[in-house]
């Protein structure tokens, strides 16, 4: 798989800032961008004086990565388009919709995360929560319910206990289905 980064262009957003939007038509389920993880934040290499914390990833066994363009221009919607996913040890931007060219690319920030940090949410979304928090498991449990597909594997490992009681409270199929 072949991702053409130039596919995706990095202009003023609506929503906030610079965001990503689609330089081209995408399918649902095409793979839009390779996310970036070489930049690792640790004891040994710190931020650099410059580097803003926002742009910061929190991924598997708290590995931290300072995410890089176009990826951290990608901003936040409560009704995304997008996903993050790994897959064969890639993590890749998927289109969870068809996304027309011209539209900005949005992913849910609560997905495959954890934590107390709290923002207000400017997406403008029909069905915006209006705040943003850092942790999935603060969403209704409805979006949890429709996002579970969406976990990556990492995440599902690491909170499986938590998954567990939401799936818990997922409904019961008659027998025979």
């Amino acid at each position: 798989m072949v991702l053409n980064v130039s596919d995706l262009l990095v202009l003023n957003s609506p929503i906030n800032g610079l965001g990503v939007f689609a330089g081209r038509s995408f399918r649902m389920g095409d793979a839009l961008l390779e996310i970036d993880d070489s930049r690792i934040v640790e004891d040994a290499h710190p931020l650099a004086p410059g580097d803003d914390p926002r742009h910061c990833d929190y991924l598997a066994r708290k590995t931290v990565v300072l995410m890089q363009a176009p990826e951290r221009h990608i901003n936040h919607s409560c009704d995304p388009n997008s996903y993050v996913q790994t897959v064969n040890g890639r993590r890749l931007l998927w289109a969870l919709r068809d996304i027309p060219a011209g539209e900005e690319v949005t992913y849910d920030y609560s997905i495959n995360s954890d934590g107390e940090t709290v923002w207000t949410c400017h997406c403008a979304a029909a069905r915006c929560r209006h705040q943003i928090h850092s942790d999935y498991f603060h969403l209704p449990i409805q979006l949890q319910l429709e996002y579970l597909p969406l976990l990556d594997d990492w995440f599902r490992q690491e909170k499986a206990v938590e998954l567990k009681r939401l799936a818990s409270q997922l409904p019961t199929l008659p027998s025979g289905t």
